[in-house]
């Protein structure tokens, strides 16, 4: 484990649990992580931003374009930011999609999909689904096409696989998740067995905070828990996730569950980190590997050719 990491986990225990545990209004979640955003170093200085909307079933999208110098034009990227499905967008994830795009060579698409409580399933999904649809429709093939997410991000990739499946779209070429968050009924055992060593996410509130975005609907339906779907041919998939999470089993039993549909899966445990510590940005040594790792699969897996990094 880092020093950087040591002091990153300290600040997590200390501070941000405590404080999420404190938050009751989506609001001023949102506001917390605008303000922790904000405090993340080490974006690359060459990446570059376009502001853009897409057509979706209500009404258009915004969606901001991420570079890294000149990117390829043939493959791109789709990626959904976490953050509960309650806070968060493109400008707060700018320490995961700014990394991606110089990595990869690629521009990074991230859709600000409406959020919860104000818009409960399936708004979010259907919204990655109208971002997929409008880079089919702008001439990407899909085995061109990379989806990509944390935390409920993550969760939400797997969704759109689902729901993107049963409109008859053709599959993406590969997905790369962080920590993803498939099984909103929680039934897994690490939201028990690691309550004491998760730095970041209260297990107390994770039923609460997952109704926000359930509504009425049923907290095992596929398009809610991924972990619940059935994936016909799933495009080979990189899911890393903490060895500390309460998250951690979530991520476990989705490898399972893409690999008995015949998917393959390159899965990756870290000890010590925090839940999504790829948000914490390349000045922390185990968020630049982790992203290093996924950008190298990404490219093999869309058939580009390796960047030094």
């Amino acid at each position: 484990m880092s020093i950087r990491l040591t002091f990153v986990n300290l600040y997590l225990k200390n501070f941000v649990r405590p404080s999420l545990a404190r938050l009751t209004e989506p609001e001023a979640a949102r506001r917390h992580l605008e303000r922790s955003a904000a405090l993340v170093p080490g974006v690359p200085r060459e990446a570059r931003y376009l502001e853009d909307r897409v057509p979706g079933p209500g009404g258009t999208v915004p969606v901001e374009w991420v570079s890294c110098g000149r990117a390829e034009r043939r493959r791109v990227i789709l990626y959904l930011h976490g953050g509960a499905y309650l806070m968060g967008s493109p400008k707060t994830h700018r320490s995961i999609t700014a990394p991606l795009a110089r990595l990869t060579g690629m521009r990074v698409m991230v859709p600000d999909y409406r959020l919860a409580p104000e818009h409960p399933a399936p708004a979010a999904v259907e919204d990655a689904l109208a971002a997929y649809a409008t880079l089919l429709a702008q001439g990407y093939a899909a085995n061109d096409i990379a989806l990509s997410g944390e935390s409920a991000g993550g969760g939400l990739l797997f969704a759109l696989l689902l729901l993107a499946q049963e409109k008859g779209y053709p599959p993406p070429g590969c997905i790369a998740a962080f920590s993803p968050w498939v099984d909103l009924a929680h039934t897994g055992a690490s939201i028990r067995e690691n309550a004491h060593c998760e730095v970041m996410l209260p297990a107390e509130r994770v039923n609460e905070v997952a109704a926000f975005y359930i509504g009425d609907g049923d907290p095992r339906d596929p398009i809610i828990s991924p972990l619940y779907g059935d994936f016909v041919n799933p495009p080979p998939a990189f899911i890393t996730v903490g060895e500390p999470e309460i998250l951690r089993d979530d991520s476990l039993r989705m490898a399972d569950r893409l690999r008995e549909a015949g998917g393959e899966v390159e899965m990756h445990r870290t000890p010590d980190v925090p839940h999504a510590w790829q948000f914490f940005g390349p000045h922390l040594p185990e968020a630049r590997s982790s992203m290093e790792s996924a950008a190298a699969f990404i490219r093999v897996r869309l058939g580009a050719t390796a960047l030094a990094v």
